[in-house]
């Protein structure tokens, strides 16, 4: 983690400290001149076929954002710059926790990618990288009606409930990304990744709400097009920052659909090019897409079906009672009516109660270490939900300190203890604590026996909320866990750190406008000790060629590069692409 004075920037500044976890430093210097050469040649290729077909906003929002064509960006001038639209950046290890993504985006932070991707992989990545997260998020972020989506959208998702299978497949898909990013990947070990994601995906059972909703990110901010079916612009950052989607999803053989609320029964495969996108006429459409599906949420529904949804969830998540208190914990059993009506609840982990998202004093994890439980619901002789009940009409009902009472529940629990304290917050009582208590079923079915210490009654006749997370992530500290899986740092051999001295050299040339008379010593270099080489030879042609220096050296290494297309199809586009920019380029 990294010092947060180091960020002048106030809307990281306003990070919980339960977000900080996943910020890392950036370490600029660490980039090599190869890393350069690689954002310079998307970013070129990009910058050039964009403009035509990206949403308005893009191009200009390049500067906007604090980027620049020729380099990979330093964090503080994009934080610099994104602070005058109200948003803010920090560099993480790869993939985070969606959980996590989704809270960063409702603090209106863009969460970058510290690495670049490898040449090998330029055109795309399924790992998170520079040129996706900055590149791709950050120039459309101009956008007021875009901005706001972005951030609303990261307040739904962060209430999102996940499962274990969804953790699963998250670091599954880490791991590939970290191994397909790393300089000379085991082979074994790839395939390996590859079978795990794949086995992932088709044992996920009924997706969670965090899966839909990671569809509808999906198809909008990573995947999405705006205007009409027949001319699209593209303003998902996943199309922005990939060389070759960018250009193929416009082919007619990619199905164009509107996009509504059916775009979340289209699952998606991170390592696959999309074979359908979708189309929204504008940005309002995606707010009220999205209001649709957080109508079905847990968060908005409460009752027992959301409670239902937690003790699936089997991690931390909050139910909040009509009176306000939550109760945070993993969720392990309830009890129902016959319409379904929520009657109790029960946690078996360490739980914690809160208002306002802020902890009760002595009612943290330590207090309630085994777990916590409470009935929801009326009283049977109360005309009113106990929570609103006024202090006249507790004590007629025996809620009195020091008092044996008697509460007989219209579920049909029945309550009897000694009254310890009674809590109350606007007016509403959240909490009453009870001394040698017990809690039964009409049916003698023991809920909470008094040997089991003091009992703390949650107050409210319904459970109106449930989500993902603790109500004080901070003081509960608690978020989606990290993955075990870490990135490596790339160690380069003697051969590989000569190779990026040549694309120094090639870069130095072109900013100072001078020692042209290296580049063909740096091209012969090339030839002997680096024949799988393209891009380093692509710079130096294009310093050629503009600067029409040495024809002779200009054929030759055109020669080689056509050659090399034709024998590698891999490298066909990539190097024909180039072409057309240098070509474009010298008519200008």
């Amino acid at each position: 983690m990294i010092a947060f004075n180091d960020f002048n920037n106030p809307q990281v500044q306003k990070l919980p400290e339960h977000l900080k976890q996943f910020i890392v430093e950036q370490h600029y210097e660490e980039y090599t001149a190869l890393d350069h050469a690689v954002w310079r040649y998307v970013m070129r290729q990009n910058h050039h076929y964009l403009k035509d077909i990206a949403y308005y906003p893009y191009i200009p929002g390049l500067a906007a954002a604090g980027l620049d064509i020729e380099k990979i960006p330093d964090l503080q001038v994009m934080n610099d710059a994104l602070q005058k639209i109200g948003w803010g950046a920090v560099t993480v290890d790869g993939f985070i926790p969606p959980a996590a993504f989704m809270e960063y985006q409702s603090y209106r932070v863009l969460v970058i990618a510290a690495d670049i991707r490898q040449i090998h992989h330029i055109e795309y990545t399924p790992a998170p990288d520079i040129i996706h997260e900055s590149a791709g998020h950050a120039p459309i972020i101009a956008d007021q009606d875009y901005h706001q989506y972005l951030s609303y959208f990261g307040s739904i998702g962060a209430k999102a409930m996940y499962s274990s299978k969804d953790f699963e497949l998250y670091e599954a898909i880490r791991e590939l990304s970290i191994l397909k990013e790393m300089h000379d990947p085991d082979p074994a070990a790839l395939k390996k990744a590859e079978k795990r994601i794949k086995f992932c995906q088709k044992n996920m059972g009924e997706p969670s709400e965090m899966a839909l909703l990671s569809r509808l990110h999906w198809w909008t901010v990573e995947y999405g097009l705006i205007g009409t079916l027949e001319e699209p612009k593209i303003y998902g950052a996943g199309l922005l920052s990939s060389i070759g989607e960018s250009k193929s999803c416009m082919d007619p053989k990619v199905i164009k659909h509107w996009y509504t609320a059916d775009a979340v029964n289209f699952p998606f495969d991170i390592t696959q090019t999309q074979p359908q996108l979708f189309v929204t006429p504008n940005f309002q459409n995606l707010i009220d897409v999205l209001e649709t599906f957080a109508n079905t949420m847990a968060f908005r529904r409460g009752g027992s079906e959301s409670i239902l949804k937690a003790i699936e969830c089997k991690n931390v998540c909050t139910a909040v009672y009509s009176s306000g208190l939550q109760i945070s914990g993993i969720f392990s059993d309830m009890a129902m009516g016959k319409n379904d009506e929520l009657h109790f609840l029960k946690t078996n982990s360490p739980s914690a109660l809160a208002y306002n998202n802020k902890q009760l004093v002595q009612h943290g994890k330590t207090v309630h270490s085994h777990g916590f439980s409470s009935p929801v619901g009326r009283l049977k002789n109360l005309n009113k939900a106990l929570e609103d009940a006024k202090d006249q009409e507790l004590e007629d009902l025996g809620i009195v300190l020091g008092n044996k009472a008697f509460l007989d529940f219209c579920s049909g629990l029945k309550l009897e203890g000694t009254v310890s304290s009674i809590e109350k917050r606007n007016s509403k009582i959240i909490l009453i604590s009870f001394q040698d208590c017990s809690v039964k079923s009409e049916q003698g079915e023991v809920f909470f026996d008094p040997s089991w210490g003091s009992y703390d009654m949650a107050v409210g006749e319904k459970v109106i909320a449930v989500y993902c997370g603790a109500a004080d992530k901070d003081a509960f500290e608690a978020i989606a866990p990290k993955a075990s899986s870490t990135r490596q740092k790339s160690v380069y051999d003697t051969k590989t750190k000569h190779y990026h001295k040549l694309f120094e050299q090639v870069r130095a040339c072109r900013e100072t406008q001078s020692g042209f008379e290296k580049l063909s010593d740096i091209w012969e270099d090339l030839k002997q000790n680096y024949r799988e080489d393209w891009l380093c030879g692509m710079e130096i042609l294009e310093i050629l060629e503009t600067k029409k220096l040495n024809s002779t050296r200009s054929k030759e290494i055109r020669i080689d590069l056509e050659m090399k297309a034709s024998n590698q199809t891999e490298l066909s586009k990539l190097i024909y692409n180039g072409f057309y920019l240098l070509e474009d380029s010298k008519s200008n």
